[in-house]
């Protein structure tokens, strides 16, 4: 039986649309977080592959070939994305799936989108 792994905040929880209001230093410092987790081209990668794979999802097994990295430095970029919550992981025997929260996409881009 598969075991989800612990649930992390995601981009939901960061701010209201740009356009509504400032934002706080701490809410400025989430969103930097999260857009940091995202500017990196392996990341980038990673989450186009995982939204293009069957039920956008993917073992991290299945995620070293197409990257042509060690499974050690693609664990490494999808914790980074799970920390910042845009992506989550459910522990199924020794491995560990990953789908990306579209719920954390689309608050990125409903929150930076300049129309409302």
């Amino acid at each position: 039986m598969a075991t989800p792994l612990p649930l992390l905040p995601t981009a939901v929880e960061c701010c209201a649309p740009l356009t509504e209001a400032p934002l706080t230093p701490e809410q400025a410092d989430a969103l930097a977080r999260r857009l940091k987790a995202l500017a990196d081209p392996v990341r980038l990668r990673l989450v186009s592959i995982l939204l293009a794979s069957p039920d956008q999802e993917a073992c991290t097994c299945d995620l070293v070939g197409p990257l042509g990295l060690t499974q050690p430095t693609v664990s490494h970029h999808l914790k980074k994305l799970a920390e910042a919550g845009i992506v989550t992981g459910e522990r199924r025997g020794v491995w560990t799936h990953y789908r990306v929260s579209t719920e954390a996409i689309s608050a990125l881009l409903a929150m930076l989108s300049p129309l409302r």
